[in-house]
Protein backbone atom coordinates (compact mmCIF):
# COMPACT_ATOMS: atom_id res chain seq x y z
CA UNK A 1 0.00 0.00 0.00
CA UNK A 2 1.38 3.38 -1.01
CA UNK A 3 1.99 5.76 1.85
CA UNK A 4 0.31 9.14 1.72
CA UNK A 5 2.66 12.04 0.99
CA UNK A 6 3.84 13.69 4.16
CA UNK A 7 2.89 17.27 4.96
CA UNK A 8 5.61 19.86 4.49
CA UNK A 9 7.70 20.37 7.58
CA UNK A 10 8.12 23.68 9.40
CA UNK A 11 11.41 24.50 7.66
CA UNK A 12 9.84 24.03 4.22
CA UNK A 13 6.87 26.21 5.13
CA UNK A 14 9.19 28.92 6.46
CA UNK A 15 11.19 28.81 3.23
CA UNK A 16 8.01 29.15 1.15
CA UNK A 17 6.76 32.08 3.22
CA UNK A 18 10.17 33.77 3.13
CA UNK A 19 10.43 33.33 -0.64
CA UNK A 20 6.96 34.74 -1.19
CA UNK A 21 7.68 37.69 1.08
CA UNK A 22 10.97 38.36 -0.71
CA UNK A 23 9.28 38.33 -4.12
CA UNK A 24 6.54 40.65 -2.90
CA UNK A 25 9.12 43.02 -1.44
CA UNK A 26 11.16 43.01 -4.65
CA UNK A 27 8.06 43.73 -6.73
CA UNK A 28 7.13 46.64 -4.46
CA UNK A 29 10.62 48.14 -4.68
CA UNK A 30 10.72 47.76 -8.48
CA UNK A 31 7.25 49.26 -9.00
CA UNK A 32 8.05 52.17 -6.68
CA UNK A 33 11.36 52.79 -8.46
CA UNK A 34 9.70 52.72 -11.88
CA UNK A 35 6.98 55.12 -10.69
CA UNK A 36 9.62 57.56 -9.44
CA UNK A 37 11.50 57.27 -12.74
CA UNK A 38 8.32 57.96 -14.74
CA UNK A 39 7.54 61.04 -12.63
CA UNK A 40 11.12 62.30 -13.00
CA UNK A 41 11.15 61.93 -16.80
CA UNK A 42 7.66 63.44 -16.96
CA UNK A 43 8.92 66.50 -15.06
CA UNK A 44 11.97 66.78 -17.32
CA UNK A 45 9.67 66.65 -20.36
CA UNK A 46 7.87 69.73 -19.06
CA UNK A 47 11.06 71.67 -18.41
CA UNK A 48 13.25 71.07 -21.47
CA UNK A 49 12.76 72.32 -25.01
CA UNK A 50 13.74 75.30 -27.13
CA UNK A 51 13.21 77.28 -23.91
CA UNK A 52 14.13 75.81 -20.53
CA UNK A 53 11.74 76.47 -17.66
CA UNK A 54 12.72 75.93 -14.05
CA UNK A 55 10.83 73.51 -11.79
CA UNK A 56 9.36 76.50 -9.98
CA UNK A 57 7.95 77.97 -13.19
CA UNK A 58 6.52 74.61 -14.23
CA UNK A 59 4.90 74.16 -10.83
CA UNK A 60 3.30 77.60 -11.02
CA UNK A 61 1.79 76.68 -14.38
CA UNK A 62 0.49 73.39 -13.01
CA UNK A 63 -1.31 75.09 -10.11
CA UNK A 64 -2.97 77.53 -12.48
CA UNK A 65 -0.84 80.66 -12.23
CA UNK A 66 -0.11 82.70 -15.35
CA UNK A 67 3.59 82.64 -16.22
CA UNK A 68 4.56 84.63 -19.33
CA UNK A 69 5.66 82.21 -22.05
CA UNK A 70 5.51 79.15 -19.82
CA UNK A 71 1.72 79.08 -19.53
CA UNK A 72 1.35 78.39 -23.25
CA UNK A 73 4.49 76.32 -23.84
CA UNK A 74 4.15 74.14 -20.75
CA UNK A 75 0.38 74.14 -20.29
CA UNK A 76 -0.76 73.81 -23.91
CA UNK A 77 2.17 72.06 -25.63
CA UNK A 78 4.39 70.08 -23.28
CA UNK A 79 1.87 68.97 -20.65
CA UNK A 80 -0.61 67.26 -23.01
CA UNK A 81 2.30 65.69 -24.91
CA UNK A 82 3.89 64.23 -21.76
CA UNK A 83 0.51 63.14 -20.39
CA UNK A 84 -0.38 61.38 -23.63
CA UNK A 85 3.04 59.68 -23.70
CA UNK A 86 2.54 58.40 -20.15
CA UNK A 87 -1.01 57.15 -20.65
CA UNK A 88 -0.34 55.58 -24.05
CA UNK A 89 2.87 53.92 -22.83
CA UNK A 90 1.12 52.48 -19.78
CA UNK A 91 -1.75 51.24 -21.99
CA UNK A 92 0.64 49.57 -24.45
CA UNK A 93 2.70 48.03 -21.64
CA UNK A 94 -0.24 46.47 -19.80
CA UNK A 95 -1.95 45.32 -23.00
CA UNK A 96 1.23 43.72 -24.31
CA UNK A 97 2.05 41.79 -21.14
CA UNK A 98 -1.56 40.58 -20.92
CA UNK A 99 -1.33 38.98 -24.35
CA UNK A 100 2.11 37.55 -23.62
CA UNK A 101 0.93 36.08 -20.31
CA UNK A 102 -2.34 34.67 -21.61
CA UNK A 103 -0.66 33.04 -24.60
CA UNK A 104 2.48 32.13 -22.61
CA UNK A 105 4.70 33.48 -25.36
CA UNK A 106 6.70 36.76 -25.23
CA UNK A 107 6.36 37.11 -29.01
CA UNK A 108 2.56 37.32 -28.75
CA UNK A 109 2.33 41.09 -28.47
CA UNK A 110 -0.38 43.14 -30.22
CA UNK A 111 2.29 44.47 -32.61
CA UNK A 112 2.89 40.95 -33.90
CA UNK A 113 -0.59 39.40 -33.96
CA UNK A 114 -2.37 42.02 -36.04
CA UNK A 115 -4.36 44.22 -33.67
CA UNK A 116 -2.16 47.27 -34.21
CA UNK A 117 -2.36 46.60 -37.96
CA UNK A 118 -6.15 46.75 -37.73
CA UNK A 119 -6.00 50.20 -36.18
CA UNK A 120 -3.41 51.33 -38.72
CA UNK A 121 -5.36 50.07 -41.73
CA UNK A 122 -8.54 51.77 -40.56
CA UNK A 123 -6.72 55.05 -39.91
CA UNK A 124 -4.93 55.05 -43.27
CA UNK A 125 -8.16 54.30 -45.14
CA UNK A 126 -9.83 57.13 -43.24
CA UNK A 127 -7.06 59.60 -44.06
CA UNK A 128 -6.44 58.62 -47.69
CA UNK A 129 -9.82 57.50 -49.00
CA UNK A 130 -12.30 59.24 -46.71
CA UNK A 131 -10.20 62.39 -46.13
CA UNK A 132 -10.80 62.39 -42.38
CA UNK A 133 -8.59 63.96 -39.74
CA UNK A 134 -8.27 64.51 -36.01
CA UNK A 135 -10.78 62.79 -33.74
CA UNK A 136 -12.51 61.08 -36.69
CA UNK A 137 -9.32 59.20 -37.57
CA UNK A 138 -8.80 58.25 -33.91
CA UNK A 139 -12.32 56.83 -33.62
CA UNK A 140 -11.94 54.91 -36.89
CA UNK A 141 -8.63 53.46 -35.68
CA UNK A 142 -10.31 52.46 -32.43
CA UNK A 143 -13.05 50.64 -34.34
CA UNK A 144 -10.49 48.97 -36.60
CA UNK A 145 -8.51 47.58 -33.67
CA UNK A 146 -11.62 46.25 -31.92
CA UNK A 147 -13.05 44.63 -35.06
CA UNK A 148 -9.69 43.04 -35.92
CA UNK A 149 -9.28 41.66 -32.40
CA UNK A 150 -12.79 40.22 -32.50
CA UNK A 151 -12.16 38.58 -35.87
CA UNK A 152 -8.87 37.03 -34.76
CA UNK A 153 -10.49 35.72 -31.58
CA UNK A 154 -13.39 34.10 -33.48
CA UNK A 155 -11.08 32.46 -36.00
CA UNK A 156 -8.72 31.18 -33.29
CA UNK A 157 -11.43 29.98 -30.91
CA UNK A 158 -12.98 27.33 -33.17
CA UNK A 159 -12.66 23.91 -31.57
CA UNK A 160 -11.26 25.40 -28.35
CA UNK A 161 -8.77 28.09 -27.53
CA UNK A 162 -5.15 27.58 -28.60
CA UNK A 163 -2.52 30.25 -28.16
CA UNK A 164 -0.35 29.09 -31.04
CA UNK A 165 -3.30 29.13 -33.43
CA UNK A 166 -4.21 32.66 -32.33
CA UNK A 167 -0.65 33.87 -32.94
CA UNK A 168 -0.48 32.30 -36.41
CA UNK A 169 -3.90 33.63 -37.41
CA UNK A 170 -2.94 37.05 -36.06
CA UNK A 171 0.25 37.10 -38.15
CA UNK A 172 -1.77 36.19 -41.25
CA UNK A 173 -4.37 38.87 -40.57
CA UNK A 174 -1.58 41.41 -39.99
CA UNK A 175 -0.07 40.54 -43.39
CA UNK A 176 -3.43 41.08 -45.11
CA UNK A 177 -4.00 44.39 -43.35
CA UNK A 178 -0.49 45.55 -44.20
CA UNK A 179 -1.39 44.92 -47.87
CA UNK A 180 -4.45 47.16 -47.42
CA UNK A 181 -2.20 49.87 -45.96
CA UNK A 182 0.27 49.56 -48.83
CA UNK A 183 -2.51 49.84 -51.43
CA UNK A 184 -4.06 52.87 -49.73
CA UNK A 185 -0.69 54.62 -49.53
CA UNK A 186 0.00 53.90 -53.21
CA UNK A 187 -3.16 55.79 -54.19
CA UNK A 188 -2.71 58.71 -51.78
CA UNK A 189 -2.20 62.32 -52.74
CA UNK A 190 1.01 63.86 -51.43
CA UNK A 191 -0.66 65.76 -48.56
CA UNK A 192 -2.64 62.70 -47.45
CA UNK A 193 0.47 60.53 -47.76
CA UNK A 194 2.37 62.75 -45.33
CA UNK A 195 -0.48 62.65 -42.80
CA UNK A 196 -0.84 58.87 -43.11
CA UNK A 197 2.87 58.21 -42.73
CA UNK A 198 3.04 60.50 -39.71
CA UNK A 199 0.19 58.54 -38.10
CA UNK A 200 1.68 55.14 -39.00
CA UNK A 201 5.03 56.05 -37.47
CA UNK A 202 3.54 56.77 -34.07
CA UNK A 203 3.88 60.38 -33.06
CA UNK A 204 3.05 62.72 -30.19
CA UNK A 205 3.43 65.86 -32.28
CA UNK A 206 -0.32 66.38 -32.58
CA UNK A 207 -0.99 65.71 -28.89
CA UNK A 208 -3.85 67.79 -27.53
CA UNK A 209 -6.27 67.72 -24.65
CA UNK A 210 -9.17 66.07 -26.59
CA UNK A 211 -7.03 62.99 -27.34
CA UNK A 212 -5.69 62.97 -23.77
CA UNK A 213 -9.19 63.20 -22.32
CA UNK A 214 -10.51 60.30 -24.44
CA UNK A 215 -7.57 58.09 -23.45
CA UNK A 216 -7.80 59.15 -19.80
CA UNK A 217 -11.47 58.13 -19.59
CA UNK A 218 -10.63 54.74 -21.09
CA UNK A 219 -7.67 54.46 -18.71
CA UNK A 220 -9.81 55.07 -15.62
CA UNK A 221 -12.33 52.42 -16.69
CA UNK A 222 -10.10 49.73 -18.20
CA UNK A 223 -6.92 49.72 -16.09
CA UNK A 224 -8.73 48.81 -12.83
CA UNK A 225 -10.60 46.05 -14.71
CA UNK A 226 -7.32 44.66 -15.98
CA UNK A 227 -5.53 45.01 -12.63
CA UNK A 228 -8.40 43.13 -10.97
CA UNK A 229 -7.29 40.11 -13.03
CA UNK A 230 -3.64 40.48 -12.01
CA UNK A 231 -3.53 37.47 -9.68
CA UNK A 232 -5.53 35.39 -12.14
CA UNK A 233 -3.09 36.19 -14.92
CA UNK A 234 -0.21 35.09 -12.71
CA UNK A 235 -1.99 31.77 -12.17
CA UNK A 236 -2.71 31.35 -15.89
CA UNK A 237 1.04 31.48 -16.54
CA UNK A 238 1.12 27.99 -15.03
CA UNK A 239 -1.23 26.64 -17.73
CA UNK A 240 -5.00 26.23 -18.04
CA UNK A 241 -5.13 22.81 -16.36
CA UNK A 242 -3.22 23.99 -13.31
CA UNK A 243 -5.23 27.21 -13.12
CA UNK A 244 -8.51 25.28 -13.33
CA UNK A 245 -7.30 22.95 -10.58
CA UNK A 246 -6.65 26.00 -8.40
CA UNK A 247 -10.22 27.21 -8.91
CA UNK A 248 -9.70 29.80 -11.66
CA UNK A 249 -12.52 30.14 -14.20
CA UNK A 250 -10.12 30.30 -17.12
CA UNK A 251 -12.55 31.19 -19.90
CA UNK A 252 -14.17 34.03 -17.95
CA UNK A 253 -10.79 35.37 -16.81
CA UNK A 254 -9.39 35.19 -20.34
CA UNK A 255 -12.34 37.06 -21.87
CA UNK A 256 -12.22 39.84 -19.25
CA UNK A 257 -8.45 40.28 -19.47
CA UNK A 258 -8.24 40.16 -23.26
CA UNK A 259 -11.24 42.48 -23.72
CA UNK A 260 -9.71 45.08 -21.39
CA UNK A 261 -6.27 44.71 -23.00
CA UNK A 262 -7.63 45.05 -26.54
CA UNK A 263 -9.65 48.12 -25.60
CA UNK A 264 -6.64 49.73 -23.88
CA UNK A 265 -4.45 49.06 -26.90
CA UNK A 266 -7.12 50.38 -29.25
CA UNK A 267 -7.57 53.63 -27.32
CA UNK A 268 -3.81 54.10 -26.98
CA UNK A 269 -3.23 53.50 -30.69
CA UNK A 270 -6.08 55.80 -31.69
CA UNK A 271 -4.55 58.60 -29.62
CA UNK A 272 -0.83 58.25 -30.42
CA UNK A 273 -0.61 55.91 -33.37
CA UNK A 274 0.97 52.44 -33.33
CA UNK A 275 4.15 53.27 -31.41
CA UNK A 276 6.36 50.36 -32.41
CA UNK A 277 7.55 47.66 -30.00
CA UNK A 278 6.41 49.28 -26.73
CA UNK A 279 3.79 46.58 -26.10
CA UNK A 280 6.35 43.99 -27.17
CA UNK A 281 9.27 45.14 -24.99
CA UNK A 282 7.53 46.17 -21.77
CA UNK A 283 6.58 42.71 -20.49
CA UNK A 284 9.98 40.99 -20.89
CA UNK A 285 11.78 44.01 -19.38
CA UNK A 286 9.38 44.06 -16.42
CA UNK A 287 9.85 40.30 -15.94
CA UNK A 288 13.63 40.75 -15.66
CA UNK A 289 13.17 43.52 -13.09
CA UNK A 290 10.41 42.00 -10.97
CA UNK A 291 11.43 38.35 -11.13
CA UNK A 292 9.44 35.16 -11.62
CA UNK A 293 6.13 34.03 -10.13
CA UNK A 294 4.63 37.46 -9.56
CA UNK A 295 2.27 39.87 -11.27
CA UNK A 296 3.80 41.86 -14.13
CA UNK A 297 0.92 44.23 -14.93
CA UNK A 298 1.85 47.34 -12.87
CA UNK A 299 5.57 47.04 -13.62
CA UNK A 300 4.97 46.45 -17.33
CA UNK A 301 2.67 49.47 -17.58
CA UNK A 302 5.25 51.69 -15.90
CA UNK A 303 8.01 50.33 -18.16
CA UNK A 304 5.84 51.18 -21.18
CA UNK A 305 5.24 54.72 -19.92
CA UNK A 306 8.96 55.18 -19.23
CA UNK A 307 9.92 53.87 -22.68
CA UNK A 308 7.59 56.27 -24.49
CA UNK A 309 8.63 59.29 -22.39
CA UNK A 310 12.34 58.56 -22.86
CA UNK A 311 11.96 57.79 -26.57
CA UNK A 312 10.12 61.08 -27.08
CA UNK A 313 12.87 63.03 -25.33
CA UNK A 314 15.54 61.23 -27.38
CA UNK A 315 13.67 61.83 -30.62
CA UNK A 316 13.26 65.53 -29.90
CA UNK A 317 16.65 66.49 -28.51
CA UNK A 318 19.33 63.80 -28.96
CA UNK A 319 19.91 64.44 -32.66
CA UNK A 320 20.13 67.43 -34.94
CA UNK A 321 16.73 66.58 -36.42
CA UNK A 322 13.56 65.79 -34.50
CA UNK A 323 12.16 62.28 -34.97
CA UNK A 324 8.73 60.89 -34.04
CA UNK A 325 8.66 58.70 -30.96
CA UNK A 326 7.82 55.62 -33.03
CA UNK A 327 11.09 55.90 -34.94
CA UNK A 328 13.10 55.75 -31.71
CA UNK A 329 11.14 52.82 -30.24
CA UNK A 330 11.48 51.00 -33.57
CA UNK A 331 15.26 51.41 -33.49
CA UNK A 332 15.32 50.11 -29.90
CA UNK A 333 12.82 47.33 -30.49
CA UNK A 334 14.35 45.66 -33.54
CA UNK A 335 17.56 44.48 -31.80
CA UNK A 336 15.51 43.57 -28.72
CA UNK A 337 13.35 41.30 -30.91
CA UNK A 338 16.46 39.61 -32.32
CA UNK A 339 17.85 39.13 -28.79
CA UNK A 340 14.57 37.66 -27.58
CA UNK A 341 14.35 35.27 -30.54
CA UNK A 342 17.86 34.02 -29.83
CA UNK A 343 17.07 33.59 -26.14
CA UNK A 344 13.81 31.76 -26.83
CA UNK A 345 15.59 29.44 -29.24
CA UNK A 346 17.85 28.42 -26.36
CA UNK A 347 15.50 28.34 -23.39
CA UNK A 348 11.91 28.12 -24.61
CA UNK A 349 9.01 30.59 -24.77
CA UNK A 350 8.45 32.08 -21.35
CA UNK A 351 8.50 35.58 -19.93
Amino acid sequence: MTAAPSAPDAATLRALVTGRSRRRRRRGVVVAGLAVAVMAVFAISLMVGDTFYTPGEVWRVLIGETVPGASFTVGDLRLPRATLATLAGFAFGTAGVTFQTMLRNPLASPDVIGISSGASAAAVVGIVLLHLDGVSVALLALAGALVTAGGIWLLAHRGGFAGTRLILIGIGVAAMLDSVITYALSTAASWDLQAAMRWLTGSLNAAGWPAVLLLAVAFVVLVPALLSQSQTLSTLRLGDDTATGLGVRTQVARVIALAAAVALLAFGTSAAGPIAFVAFMSGPIAARLVGPATSLLPASGLVGALLVLLADLIGQFAFGHRYPVGVVTGVLGAPFLIFLLIRLNRSGAAL
